[in-house]
């Protein structure tokens, strides 16, 4: 699905079918190719195509308890809850951001004790614009800004694969757009260098990187940049949150992923006023929280998805 073409009917459609909130999305690697699958599906093990690798967490919004979903701290149990009856669990968290709702203490405390109920060992972050609040995001770095030495930006390397964590909510470019920055693209540009191109990257980060819907702020202006140091690798994945809704899109060997809330559902791309938090019938709530399917083949890089729902 591009969002180069938002006139398109079948891409409404499709986006009407996977817009709604969800649980995560668990990717494994199988053959150089990282492959997200359907957490539910993760719970058998001859569903398995390649060892877990990690989980990927977004929009948690602690703190938020209006209408939209009134027990966000109890969508993010059911999706720890997924996720611990899995037999083989990866070794990795991801979250893209929005931890909590509005940066404050108490919300970042029950987000961790929530956090720590997880049985995987490692949690790798990056702020969304609801955790910094505050404007240099205090309270987010106090917790989370060991690793990045409290920039927010960082990578590591875990079974072969390279993952860098991205800030772009802290420097907004008109429109709303997310920003990366010259000193990060900087930082960037060096951490890739030297790099084998054959080395999988996986690049996350709050905002999507790509321009989805100027209108509503969602996406990243200086992304291209960010982009023009990876076209080089055969293997790149890009992982986003912020809009609480899968939009996925391939660029050569790059492909784009945005992913679902576990707090609520917000409208479409053009549909409505704006972005924020869409209100269905509370009955309806948990057929728009789901799970993911996601296979993606190498010759030629494609991705299918499909919604799985909670109920």
């Amino acid at each position: 699905m591009s969002s180069d073409l938002p006139s398109q009917p079948s891409r409404r459609n499709a986006l009407k079918c996977l817009a709604f909130g969800g649980a995560g999305t668990l990717f494994v690697l199988s053959g150089g190719v990282l492959t997200p699958v359907q957490l539910a599906l993760g719970a058998s093990p001859e569903e398995m195509s390649g060892t877990p690798l990690f989980l990927q967490i977004s929009d948690s919004h602690i703190g938020f308890n209006k209408e939209a979903n009134p027990d966000v701290a109890g969508t993010l149990r059911q999706t720890i809850a997924y996720v611990n009856a899995m037999p083989v669990k990866p070794a990795l968290t991801i979250h893209t951001g929005d931890i909590t709702h509005l940066s404050k203490p108490a919300e970042f405390d029950l987000a961790a004790q929530l956090m720590s109920e997880l049985k995987i060992t490692e949690l790798h972050t990056v702020p969304g614009e609801h955790d910094v609040t505050d404007g240099p995001g205090t309270e987010y770095f106090s917790r989370f800004g060991k690793a990045s030495d409290n920039k927010g930006y960082y990578s590591f390397d875990h079974n072969g694969v390279h993952f860098v964590g991205l800030v772009n909510v802290m420097h907004f470019k008109p429109n709303g757009l997310g920003g990366l920055g010259d000193e990060q693209l900087e930082w960037l540009e060096s951490d890739l260098k030297g790099r084998s191109s054959s080395t999988p990257i996986v690049v996350f980060a709050h905002m999507p990187m790509w321009t989805i819907y100027e209108p509503w702020g969602w996406g990243t202006g200086d992304a291209g940049q960010a982009m023009s140091y990876l076209k080089r690798f055969g293997s790149v994945t890009v992982l986003n949150g912020h809009i609480h809704q899968i939009v996925s899109k391939v660029e050569g060997n790059i492909t784009f992923h945005t992913a679902r809330s576990t707090a609520y559902p917000q409208p479409t791309a053009g549909n409505g006023p704006g972005p924020g938090p869409l209100v269905v019938p509370s009955d309806q709530l948990p057929k728009m929280l789901g799970v993911t399917s996601i296979s993606v083949s190498q010759h030629p890089l494609k991705a299918t998805l499909a919604d799985t729902t909670l109920v």
